[in-house]
């Protein structure tokens, strides 16, 4: 009868089925609680229909394909997470070499398959443990790598060659933490290209976000491609930059930014990995995104299908790569540590679930879950243990892990992906016309576009048009107990200093002298500095010295009037 009454009426168009839904239930499609735009900015409508995704055959093949094919939308390989799940590690770094080798020990005895490793902030601005500037900052916020010791303490009983993975913060002092990996392993037996590692290379991202550099930024950019040639050529397997949105994100800019100034920098090392002579298609494949996990979920789910199809798009039709290895980005995300709060700490458990969620969700390759008490300092034990188990309850218990790409098809998902890459080339177009990310950081036009927006974004929060539960919204009368994080103590300190000091008192001074030599002429020439720096870490000299070898052709970042 239904079916008959059906066939008597004269069947609306979709457009008109659309607008008649609208006009019946206008007063109950405001905003309400969750607003009306993502954390971008994108508009979100009460309802999405075929209408706002809608697509031909060629369409889909164009704009969604398949996963593991052009253009890369839906995934970078067919199976997907039934393939092999996505690579979890954690951030580990505490205090010192010997404490940090018994957390990623720990770590990987849980079913962990990769590790992180957090250095201090000496270590990353190329200081070592004993400078004065250095005091009171010795591993309380990642481990104090000095020398070659102390990197073969943090390694030792590892068995490197049954680790999926191994990633660490180098950025600035990228190209000393390859070395430093490559002598302490072969020190501890195991030939560099028995193990992965991916580095965090991205020193351009530093002057805009976290603030550990050296160097000016065109050498500072110089010395990260000479990882990116030394590995081409001699490690095709190690991963040797990240092209870093994370910590953009982090320093308050949107999702839309994070993706296009991540590319942007991108397209910095890639030319100039180019002007080295190298063939796109011999170190694209190895090269990483870097991007977070928000709490906006779909937004998110669409960051990620849209940087995937954006740097298909970049390297095909720009760069003339012809290897699918290089159109298919591989990412690692790491859970944003922003959106971590101190008040009520055990509600980031809760948080950093849908954060991991997202990421699995928008199909990353790696994942790193931040621990919930973050916000207080060094995570503990308890606070690492939870975050992975995070990890693994969704890949075992949920179901997500099943089939690639379960939001795809979602008229909402494929609308707001199409969104966001537009917004996203609009911005990447906006770089372009300050002459490219280079020229955009030392005019001083990108520190001012994400000041303005982490402005923004703290305005909202304070008035509350940003909820934040627990901060500025239903707050606990008394504070949540929860235990206090590890922390570096002056002991510590001292205690790495000592080492430092008889690390100093054991090598041969003149095969320290020799090496630095060798090491300035490769600076002074503009040679790959790759192989002097193994000479010198062999020699056992610190990451300062070396550093003050490369200020010394190079100068400081702080004396360069960005």
């Amino acid at each position: 009868m239904i079916r008959d009454e059906l066939q008597r009426t004269a069947a609306p168009t979709l457009d008109e089925a659309v607008d008649s839904w609208a006009s019946r239930h206008e007063d109950r499609l405001g905003p309400g609680d969750a607003g009306a735009t993502t954390l971008s900015g994108i508009d979100v409508k009460a309802l999405y229909t075929p209408l706002d995704a809608p697509m031909t055959d060629g369409d889909y093949l164009d704009r969604i394909g398949f996963p593991g094919e052009a253009p890369f939308t839906r995934g970078v390989a067919p199976g997907m997470y039934r393939e092999r799940l996505w690579v979890m590690g954690q951030y580990s770094g505490v205090a010192s070499a010997s404490e940090t080798n018994r957390r990623i020990r720990s770590l990987l005895e849980q079913g962990q398959r990769g590790f992180s490793v957090a250095l201090d902030l000496p270590t990353q601005n190329g200081l070592d443990s004993d400078h004065p500037l250095a005091a009171g900052e010795v591993g309380r916020v990642g481990v104090p790598i000095d020398t070659l010791a102390d990197m073969e303490t943090m390694l030792e009983g590892i068995s490197l060659d049954e680790v999926a993975q191994i990633r660490t913060t180098a950025n600035a002092i990228g190209p000393i933490a390859v070395a430093l990996f490559i002598a302490a392993a072969e020190k501890l037996g195991y030939p560099p290209d028995s193990f992965r590692l991916l580095l965090q290379n991205d020193v351009l991202k530093e002057y805009l976000a976290r603030g550990t550099y050296v160097f000016p930024p065109r050498p500072a950019l110089q010395f990260a491609v000479d990882v990116v040639e030394y590995c081409a050529k001699n490690l095709p397997t190690w991963e040797p930059i990240e092209f870093c949105g994370y910590h953009i994100r982090d320093s308050g800019s949107t999702a839309v930014q994070e993706v296009a100034i991540a590319l942007a920098n991108g397209i910095e090392y890639l030319n100039a990995s180019l002007d080295r002579g190298l063939d796109i298609d011999s170190f694209a494949p190895s090269i990483y995104l870097f991007f977070s996990a928000h709490l906006d979920v779909f937004e998110e789910v669409a960051k990620f299908r849209a940087a995937r199809r954006m740097w298909y798009k970049l390297l095909k039709l720009r760069f003339g790569a012809k290897r699918p290895e290089s159109m298919s980005a591989n990412i690692f995300c790491y859970t944003l540590g922003s959106p971590q709060t101190a008040q009520e700490p055990l509600n980031n458990i809760v948080r950093i679930a849908y954060q991991t969620m997202a990421a699995v969700l928008g199909g990353v390759q790696t994942l790193a879950t931040s621990s919930y008490d973050e916000a207080l300092g060094l995570p503990s034990a308890e606070a690492v243990r939870i975050a992975l188990r995070t990890q693994q309850i969704l890949a075992f218990e949920t179901g997500v892990a099943r089939t690639a790409d379960p939001l795809g098809g979602s008229y909402f998902v494929e609308s707001l992906t199409d969104e966001f890459e537009s917004a996203a080339w609009a911005y990447l177009a906006r770089i372009k016309e300050e002459g490219g990310a280079l020229c955009a950081l030392e005019s001083g036009w990108l520190h001012r576009e994400l000041e303005t927006q982490a402005y923004r974004h703290q305005r909202a929060v304070d008035a509350g048009e940003h909820v934040v539960i627990g901060v500025n919204k239903f707050q606990a009368q008394s504070p949540s107990s929860t235990t206090q994080p590890p922390t570096a103590t002056a002991a510590t300190e001292h205690e790495q200093i000592a080492r430092l000091d008889a690390v100093k008192r054991s090598r041969n001074p003149e095969q320290v002298r020799q090496a630095l030599a060798t090491l300035d002429d490769a600076a002074v020439d503009r040679d790959n500095t790759i192989p002097a720096l193994l000479d010198a870490v062999r020699a056992y000299a610190t990451v300062g010295e070396i550093c003050d070898v490369l200020a010394g052709r190079w100068g400081r970042a702080r004396d360069h009037n960005r």
